[in-house]
């Protein structure tokens, strides 16, 4: 008798709400029980950032200024109940103004289909010996991998989609520095990095200082994702998406200059994700 008593309210509580799979949108209705399997996440990248600023600096500038991200990692995050707290400025439906001019695997404006993720770091200080790079905290790290690790899961990014702002705008920018820690980040399922197998496969015995075919790195580059002529001439745009491309990949030296090892990285990074 229960269970007809129930049965019957929940057929009068349907009745009264209508159909499940219609939205009311005030003027209209929309209607969506029918779903296009034709359809993916319009988000594919995801950016990491520094901020060139101090805490409160740079959450001014991320909320004030006229630019945004969707998440700031503070210098020394908070805890809360045993869990570090990144900053979401901007919902993840929307649009953060984080990429500026940027292309990747034939996309630009990376703004429109990316999630950026800004880290407080003074970036670089210019000296007599050259540029002093700042490094990260701990912590802010293991909260970047928290975070990173999550959005990755929710909108299946692809580890070679995993970018440094340099990357997709290698000719303005040098964030987050030869400083962040891709190789750590990839170890944990975070971005991508090259089988050392792969390398010394396509090293093939060179030294990694010998010169290597500018016009192979170009085309192996563009493959790989990046905007970079191909003209088989080490030009200065080239040299500064090589050096990019190092300092994500190789950081320890990133001159620019197109050499053996770097061909094999990109070479070994091809093979790994874009065969």
């Amino acid at each position: 008798m229960h269970r007809v008593l129930l049965y019957l309210c929940l057929v009068l509580v349907a009745g009264c709400t209508g159909n499940s799979g219609q939205i009311d949108r005030g003027d209209y209705l929309a209607d969506t029980t029918v779903s296009s399997r034709s359809q993916d996440e319009r988000i594919r990248f995801l950016v990491m950032h520094y901020t060139a600023a101090d805490d409160n600096e740079s959450l001014r500038l991320l909320t004030q200024g006229q630019v945004s991200a969707h998440y700031l990692v503070h210098t020394s995050p908070e805890i809360i109940r045993g869990k570090p707290v990144a900053s979401q400025l901007v919902a993840e439906e929307k649009r953060a103004w984080h990429g500026g001019e940027s292309h990747w695997q034939g996309r630009d404006n990376l703004n429109d289909t990316s999630l950026g993720i800004e880290i407080v770091n003074p970036g670089f200080s210019q000296g007599v010996k050259g540029k002093h790079w700042y490094p990260f905290k701990e912590d802010q790290i293991e909260l970047v991998a928290r975070l990173a690790r999550d959005i990755i899961h929710r909108y299946g990014i692809s580890p070679a989609n995993v970018l440094a702002h340099s990357d997709i705008a290698p000719l303005r920018k040098s964030d987050p520095g030869p400083l962040f820690p891709w190789q750590l980040l990839a170890q944990r399922g975070i971005g991508a990095w090259p089988d050392r197998a792969s390398v010394d496969k396509y090293l093939a015995g060179r030294a990694f200082g010998t010169p290597a075919s500018v016009a192979n790195i170009q085309r192996t580059l563009a493959r790989y994702g990046y905007r970079i002529p191909q003209n088989g001439l080490a030009d200065e745009e080239t040299l500064r998406t090589i050096s990019a491309f190092q300092m994500h990949f190789r950081p320890t030296d990133f001159s620019g200059t197109p050499d053996a090892q770097t061909e094999a990285i990109a070479m070994a990074l091809v093979e790994k994700y874009r065969s």
